[in-house]
């Protein structure tokens, strides 16, 4: 491979430069993608797919890191690294949600229609508990419901159209002992 100085581009090595920052690129995306989902199986308990996950993360840091190392004077390298990490942070959170792995309780505040909406989560099969509340306008019925976290949209759109006006709440959280959920 000859070299050429002077104002002309030394193709040959401006696409080995470019073909080494992408494989850092897509190696830091891959690592970034599995420590989003590496975090979300360890806090809901799942200790040997965390463990599998965070073995494969591993891995593909050290070959990254030396690759990045190796020719730390090429900026692209920097910029790959940085830009992987970065959109794995995007694409292991959007997977996280797609999985919607763990359970949330939601809290559905009605000011008039909280029967109405237990009875239709009712009928499609979701168990809530309705309690009576008083909010800033008076009685309330506060709905609460532990569903999948793949249901909770569903769920959401069943009292909104019900209540339209329903203020509703959500979080995670993991199941003890008993109860009942939705096969």
């Amino acid at each position: 491979v000859a070299y050429k100085y002077g104002g002309d581009t030394d193709t040959v090595g401006m696409q080995s430069a470019l073909l080494g920052a992408l494989l850092i690129f897509l190696l830091r995306l891959s690592d970034m993608t599995l420590d989003t989902l590496r975090l979300m199986f360890t806090m809901r308990g799942h200790k040997w797919l965390a463990a599998l996950v965070g073995f494969m993360q591993a891995a593909i840091v050290v070959v990254a890191i030396a690759k990045v190392v190796r020719n730390v004077t090429n900026v692209w390298n920097i910029i790959a690294y940085a830009g992987g990490f970065a959109c794995g942070i995007l694409v292991g959170m959007t997977l996280e949600e797609r999985m919607a792995l763990g359970f949330s309780h939601l809290q559905i505040i009605s000011k008039t229609k909280g029967d109405a909406i237990a009875e239709a989560l009712r009928g499609a099969g979701h168990a809530v508990t309705v309690l009576s509340g008083t909010g800033k306008d008076g009685v309330v019925s506060i709905g609460t419901c532990m569903v999948r976290r793949s249901d909770a949209k569903t769920v959401r759109a069943l009292a909104e159209e019900v209540d339209p006006s329903a203020f509703l709440t959500g979080e995670e959280f993991r199941p003890l002992a008993r109860g009942y959920f939705r096969v």
